[in-house]
């Protein structure tokens, strides 16, 4: 009898398919893994026979059938899915959707979704447990890991890691669950049966060296955490950022593998793999080839080797784990744009590769574990999605954004293969870094609400998207064949014109629903009190007005169009640095934009609380900080309780 109402409980919960939460599968475990797991944008199932890909910006997930090289579905999911994670007994498919704060669980047999689950804000990484009873779901934006209970579809707890965590890995005996903090290059450890944070990871900076390209900076950009099959040691893909030299394409961004002990849960920096030493694989000139953007790997089943996806330069590195750890091999140019994910097939002797701005599989055939083979592409990639939600113009756009790929464009946007646009907006947004220029130190703006704000740039000295060819110049040692102060060449022109696109589409990068307002969207009072003082007495309406919160949209000429000449929005709050430096301006402008230390344009306040640190020199750690440092008559009359709840207020602003 009281199967029979299971069963009809199932039945009716299957019909409902949206509900928020629910049982979705018998509380019994049928089947229990024992090997270590990572969520990721592309899984493969243990026959090695199916694919699922999360298809992000499309809102899909294909499956692909890899005996028959076919698609079999493509099911509609939430906004962005980033990962996915695969049941023990691989009848269910779970999905993050990012921008719809929820998990979706897509019945396998049925291929469709069953049922969602609602999350914190922004989800990404997320793993089941080895019986397949709880999910483990990492919230970007909120900070924390959620933990479901399948078999009762709710949230059991709540846990507390940092910020943006991100990526997960799980260990074989299910003990112990990895979170890698995204900027902030820590690895939280997780005790799965406590359900509590034993400790920290932070991954170390690169030694400082004379040589720039062997001092090679501190690390961020966390995109993955890999377990090695035999469980005792974790590879984390990232990028090292020299922000104590003067950016150049050459000696401030590189790729980086670390290694953490399992064992003992701690890096063993002896093992990293970076640029011009352990990978350091060189061309037909002797020259190091260059690659970018390290994404994620695969093992060979016996741990031999391993291999990871350079996203920026398109590229596959084979590391010889056997032999030293060093790469062996560079297959240059994985066909197909933006590769982002990549598996194994069971029997070690294939690879899978998700590009993630073509959306399609590129096939490449390991050669096997031996320590002699070399890895080789099957020409031609798969199509895993029937039509693009991006226009062409967007999508090409966004293609640029992410690739460091010097061979692709109608000229090369990068030096070498050096970085892309997201070498720095880590996943189009900031990297919590402030880097030298010839101005002097300057946080990393984010690109949210970058279209609707007015002028560029932290002082105010472009009006036009354009002008960012000096950044390419100066900073990625691209296009450097081109005279800036000239109209550019057509099909350049239309290199910046699908950016701007892409920066401009509204679902590029959606301002961040914030964590510190109530559950149901209102404010706290607190934050009440502080948007009183904020539109009162600190008269921050006088700078950040407006629907964005900046008074820099005013910044046009007599027809209305925007102009760095107009510098009657920039403003000196006496925050500059000593190490600012003035500017006579730029070619693009005919030098008609110079700037002193003492102007600088009004930044936006729409979702500020995700992009610490503050101020243009990165000085301000707190956004009470940044209006501590405001030298105002308005700001100088404040208590610290005041500015505590204007603080408050900014925070809450999405």
């Amino acid at each position: 009898m009281k199967k029979w109402l299971w069963l009809c409980m199932l039945f009716i919960l299957l019909l409902m398919g949206g509900c928020q939460s629910g049982k979705v599968f018998d509380a019994e475990p049928k089947v229990i893994r024992h090997e270590p797991v990572h969520s990721d944008n592309i899984v493969i199932n243990k026959k090695g026979d199916t694919l699922y890909v999360a298809n992000i910006d499309v809102h899909s997930v294909t499956i692909f059938n890899t005996k028959t090289k076919k698609k079999e579905a493509e099911i509609r999911v939430g906004k962005e899915p980033r990962q996915l994670a695969l049941s023990p007994d691989e009848q269910w498919l779970y999905v993050s959707c990012m921008y719809d704060d929820r998990v979706d669980i897509i019945s396998l047999k049925k291929k469709k979704v069953v049922g969602h689950l609602k999350t914190g804000i922004e989800p990404f990484g997320l793993l089941t447990s080895q019986d397949g009873q709880m999910l483990y779901v990492a919230n970007y934006r909120s900070g924390t890991l959620s933990v479901f209970d399948l078999a009762k579809g709710e949230k059991k707890t709540e846990i507390k890691i940092g910020d943006r965590p991100r990526a997960l890995a799980l260990t074989a005996d299910g003990k112990k669950l990895y979170v890698t903090q995204y900027l902030d290059a820590k690895i939280s450890v997780v005790d799965t049966k406590q359900n509590r944070v034993l400790k920290e990871i932070a991954l170390a900076p690169s030694p400082d060296k004379e040589d720039r390209k062997k001092s090679q900076g501190i690390p961020n950009t966390l995109e993955q955490i890999v377990i090695a099959p035999n469980g005792k040691k974790a590879y984390i893909p990232h990028l090292l950022t020299n922000i104590d030299t003067p950016i150049n394409f050459e000696e401030t961004v590189f790729p980086a593998i670390s290694v953490i002990d399992l064992q003992n849960d701690v890096e063993l920096t002896d093992e990293r793999k970076e640029l011009f030493e352990e990978i350091n694989v060189t061309d037909v000139h002797n020259q190091t080839i260059i690659v970018s953007n390290p994404y994620d790997l695969a093992f060979q089943p016996d741990g031999s080797k391993a291999y990871a996806v350079m996203s920026g330069s398109e590229d596959l590195v084979v590391f010889d784990l056997q032999r030293g750890g060093n790469a062996t091999q560079i297959l240059r140019r994985i066909e197909g744009n933006n590769p982002r994910g990549i598996v194994i097939s069971p029997d070690g002797k294939t690879l899978y590769v998700h590009n993630a701005m073509s959306h399609d599989l590129a096939i490449i055939k390991t050669g096997g574990n031996s320590p002699y083979a070399k890895a080789k592409a099957v020409k031609g990639t798969i199509r895993l999605i029937a039509k693009d939600s991006l226009s062409p113009l967007v999508r090409e756009g966004k293609t640029i954004f992410y690739s460091a790929n010097s061979d692709e464009f109608a000229i090369n946007i990068t030096g070498n293969n050096w970085m892309s646009c997201a070498s720095c907006h880590s996943d189009g947004d900031i990297n919590k870094l402030t880097l030298l220029t010839p101005k002097g130190p300057r946080n990393v703006p984010s690109n949210i609400l970058a279209t609707k704000t007015g002028l560029f740039m932290w002082d105010g000295s472009r009006d036009d998207f354009t002008d960012y060819i000096h950044t390419v110049q100066s900073e990625m040692g691209g296009m450097m064949s081109l005279d800036a102060g000239k109209p550019l060449p057509p099909d350049v022109q239309h290199m910046y014109d699908a950016l701007l696109a892409y920066l401009d589409d509204p679902r590029s990068f959606p301002v961040p629903k914030s964590p510190y307002r109530h559950s149901d969207g209102s404010l706290t009072a607190k934050a009440e009190e502080g948007e009183k003082l904020f539109n009162g007495k600190g008269n921050c309406l006088s700078c950040h007005s407006g629907e964005y919160f900046t008074d820099s949209p005013k910044a046009v000429d007599a027809n209305g169009r925007l102009t760095t000449a107009n510098t009657d929005y920039l403003h000196d709050i006496g925050t500059a640095n000593p190490g600012d430096k003035p500017s006579a301006g730029d070619a693009r402008a005919h030098f008609t934009n110079p700037r002193t230390p003492k102007q600088w344009d009004t930044p936006t306040l729409r979702g500020v609380w995700a992009t610490a640190p503050y101020l243009h020199d990165g000085s301000a750690k707190t956004i009470e900080e940044a209006i501590e440092r405001h030298q105002t008559k308005e700001v100088k009359t404040l208590t610290p309780g005041e500015i505590a709840a204007i603080a408050e207020y900014v925070r809450s602003l999405q």
